[in-house]
């Protein structure tokens, strides 16, 4: 029913920037607002772990390893949400998925909310 799409992923060298969008689709406006929103990444052989979240009230909350480096951001308007991906390091190499949840669901759990194909990002120089 509602679907994500991520988008802007690609290869970086180490030091370098992406800023990824994920737009959600099949729901209004009003219900998107209403939503959490979050990024989570799966590199080769790990799990998929949270990397940043924002509610419906635009609080953000982000992993310890990329604070400082990392930016989620929401506009409502287009039902899109950002990650501003900055000072990349080989390690930040992962598949970023989207997904949406209600405000109050728990991002520790990854059956929750609905989830994008994902984007690929490679850090490699």
């Amino acid at each position: 029913q509602v679907q994500l799409v991520e988008s802007g992923g690609g290869l970086v060298q180490p030091g370098g920037s992406l800023r990824l969008s994920c737009t959600a689709s099949r729901i209004s406006r009003i219900i998107f607002s209403s939503n959490a929103m979050g990024w989570y990444r799966q590199a080769p052989g790990k799990q998929r772990d949270l990397v940043a979240n924002i509610t419906s009230r635009g609080g953000t909350n982000y992993a310890d390893s990329v604070k400082g480096r990392f930016t989620i951001s929401r506009d409502n308007a287009k039902n899109t949400v950002y990650l501003q991906t900055n000072s990349l390091k080989p390690e930040d190499t992962a598949v970023y998925y989207c997904n949406l949840r209600a405000d109050s669901a728990s991002w520790d759990l990854r059956s929750l909310g609905v989830w994008g194909q994902g984007t690929l990002v490679t850090v490699s120089s």
